[in-house]
């Protein structure tokens, strides 16, 4: 199934291969019949020119059969290569369209198992599997076809030898295949941990947790290496049991053949000695083409897992659906409304939230808040479609969301995540992000940093603006990495701005210019903010307060310290009592 994914060239590159592979089989078993007549020649008186006459085609064949065989090892290697391309874009393109609920269905951990080791295996067989897959029936045939009328008790010693190579093939096979698929997800284990203990080295470190990480990848890793040292030996077993069985069957013919030269007179007795010298090139050729389908089974199988793993990648079928909708009616630029909303999460049966309904006009700013945990964040993710709602309808501008395609629906949206996620490249890269088709400049660039208080460290790093920043941000604080988010939102244009939790690592001052400035530049612009503290939303104008899963409270600051309680309980552990009042 998955070598659907072979492209037109990679096809003819095939096509040409077998070829090769045909003619290479055809030279081969052409050089046992000279070896029968340089035989005769030599047993009866022969002269040198005769030898010659018979040793150079012989020769001239098994020069072709390296050319051949050469070639066909330089088209199989482009082969493998340009597939794992192929399986690993696939693959990458394919996980660019999950949603949230397919990230939660397969690890990061197990995605990059199988974009890296999964495909290496795959790649594997075809640069050294696939000159065997097609090589030994060709060969086996070839060779059987020559010494079919030859003497039944020679065939009878090379058809034992045949059975002995697949009984040994069969019972190995029903021994290591159930574990190639166990070292691929304890493949995946290991990545797991190794990244957990990279990614979180400064917990592993200011807890003195080292010994225990130790522990914990020795545990996984140790699996893994007995697991492959398992199927190692069970594999080591193959390759001296079938040069045991190819030795008893070359002597078994010889001794068989012994007997028949010496029952034999005259001519007669250089006739069965040529044909014995043939007969036993051709039940070797048969043979050698078993035992390469058992090196061909050493890698098949795990690569069959592989295979499996990679197709499921490819072919999950993302639960975020595209609408046909590409641009929203006039007139309702902005708005959003929630119609009895209710969510909860796949493969479970407790709702986060149920009967949510709202609406938020062009242009207010509306503030969510609520306990930990009670579903801030997953509401407005629904907003963008990282997830889709359960129950109930949510509209932007008018239209249910389902109906728009998904890069039209987030084009609208300028979303700030709760965890600042910073690409690898420079400060522009990371804030001009996304929809390189569009008409922003430079300027607008400083001007995103300027309203995100992000100007005074851009410019003091080295480079300003092209200033380099790391991986996920390494080399710059929370702080930093919030204010450079926030710009990449407002640079964008949007006619949404969604921030979730978004200035929770700023100080006080840095968060209420930020903010002074963001209304005074979006004016016009719906805002909506996910956040813990009070001092961050209260001039909002509209708060809608979440608890236990419903929307408890909407309104602005001073109506809710009147009416809900949940909302004045979060204000009493925030603000003085002067400022919540009685």
């Amino acid at each position: 199934m998955i070598l659907r994914y072979l492209g037109r060239k990679d096809w003819a590159a095939l096509a040409v291969c077998v070829l090769l592979i045909a003619i290479q089989v055809y030279l081969d078993l052409e050089i046992p019949g000279y070896m029968a007549s340089i035989t005769t020649a030599l047993n009866t008186g022969g002269t040198s020119a005769d030898v010659l006459a018979e040793g150079l085609p012989m020769l001239g064949c098994a020069f072709g059969s390296l050319a051949c065989s050469m070639s066909v090892g330089f088209m199989t290697a482009y082969l493998a290569s340009s597939f794992s391309k192929t399986l690993r874009k696939k693959q990458f393109e394919a996980v660019q369209g999950y949603s949230l609920a397919e990230m939660g269905r397969f690890s990061i951990a197990s995605l990059i198992t199988r974009s890296t080791n999964d495909v290496s295996q795959v790649q594997s067989v075809v640069a050294i599997g696939l000159q065997v897959v097609v090589k030994a029936p060709i060969m086996a045939s070839g060779a059987v076809v020559k010494i079919i009328g030859s003497d039944l008790k020679w065939t009878s010693a090379v058809a034992v030898s045949v059975v002995l190579i697949m009984c040994v093939i069969v019972l190995v096979m029903r021994f290591v295949v159930p574990r190639f698929k166990r070292i691929q997800i304890l493949n995946d284990g290991v990545n797991r941990v190794t990244k957990e203990g990279i990614e979180g080295i400064r917990v592993v470190h200011a807890y003195n947790a080292e010994d225990y990480q130790q522990r914990r990848f020795k545990s996984v890793n140790g699996e893994l290496v007995d697991t492959h040292l398992t199927v190692s030996r069970a594999m080591a077993f193959m390759h001296p049991t079938m040069s045991t069985i190819m030795n008893l069957m070359s002597l078994s013919i010889y001794w068989i053949g012994a007997s028949i030269v010496n029952a034999a007179t005259g001519m007669m007795r250089v006739d069965e000695f040529s044909s014995m010298v043939v007969f036993s090139a051709y039940a070797m050729q048969v043979v050698s083409a078993f035992m390469m389908t058992t090196a061909v089974f050493t890698v098949i199988p795990r690569a069959q897992v592989s295979a499996r793993r990679i197709e499921e990648v490819i072919e999950t079928d993302p639960s975020i659906k595209d609408g046909n909708l590409e641009k929203s009616p006039e007139g309702f630029e902005g708005e959003i409304e929630f119609r009895d909303v209710g969510f909860r999460y796949p493969d479970t049966n407790e709702y986060v939230f149920r009967n949510v309904s709202f609406k938020i006009s062009k242009g207010e700013t509306v503030a969510f808040i609520g306990p930990t945990g009670c579903g801030k964040t997953t509401l407005v993710n629904l907003i963008p479609r990282f997830y889709d709602a359960t129950e109930g309808q949510i509209l932007v501008d008018g239209v249910d969301v389902r109906e728009y395609t998904l890069e039209a629906l987030r084009r609208k949206i300028g979303y700030v995540p709760q965890k600042s996620i910073l690409m690898a490249g420079t400060v522009e890269s990371n804030v001009n992000y996304g929809d390189t088709s569009s008409d922003r400049t430079m300027d607008d660039v400083r001007k995103a940093l300027d309203i995100a208080q992000a100007t005074d460290f851009v410019e003091a790093m080295d480079g300003g603006v092209q200033g380099h920043v790391a991986e996920k941000g390494g080399n710059l604080s929370g702080g930093q990495k919030q204010r450079v988010s926030i710009a990449r939102a407002v640079c964008r244009r949007p006619e949404i701005y969604i921030f979730d939790d978004s200035f929770s690592a700023l100080d006080y001052r840095t968060d209420r210019t930020l903010r002074t400035a963001l209304k005074k530049e979006t004016a016009g612009v719906t805002s909506i903010i996910v956040a813990q503290r009070i001092g961050t939303i209260m001039d909002a104008d509209k708060i809608i307060v979440i608890d236990e899963g419903r929307a408890v409270g909407i309104g602005r600051h001073e109506d809710l310290l009147r009416g809900c309680s949940a909302y004045k309980d979060i204000a009493a552990s925030q603000l003085a009592p002067e400022e919540v009042g009685s």
